[in-house]
């Protein structure tokens, strides 16, 4: 819940949903977690943390499929485009913040940095998510 700064009603319906879901359900869990707007804002560069991102988000600066979205937990589907609205793309924090970003880091995300968007290709894998958590054990606790 803390990495992805989510709160407790909200990580329980995302877990009902990964345990009605087929699959390994911690997978599944984190795969929701790692699809959300404000998540993939992060991901991509275009804000420093995930706080940030999810203020980009709630301030109307993220676009998906050309569709301005100000819903933190907005869920991206497979091929969604993210951008930078027009009007904020010359914002000192998202310029600044896509100045240090890293190329290409994550294989489920493109970047174009001439139009400031990018393309959620598909939901990540177990072993492609960089974070170090252990899924078995909120799988666990929240099985009870």
């Amino acid at each position: 819940k803390y990495t992805y700064g989510i709160l407790e009603k909200q990580f329980s319906n995302l877990f009902k949903k990964a345990s009605s879901s087929k699959g390994i359900t911690g997978e599944i869990l984190l795969q929701l977690c790692e699809s959300r707007l404000d998540n993939v804002v992060f991901r991509l560069g275009i804000a420093p943390s995930r706080s940030a991102g999810r203020q980009l988000v709630s301030h109307r600066h993220i676009t998906v499929n050309g569709e301005l979205v100000n819903i933190p937990s907005y869920s991206l589907n497979a091929g969604d485009v993210v951008a930078v609205r027009e009007k904020s793309k010359s914002l000192i924090a998202i310029e600044d913040s896509l100045a240090t970003r890293k190329n290409d880091v994550y294989e489920w995300l493109t970047w174009n940095s001439e139009t400031k968007q990018g393309n959620f290709v598909n939901v990540p894998e177990r072993v492609q998510i960089p974070e170090n958590i252990k899924e078995q054990l909120i799988v666990e606790l929240y099985s009870k």
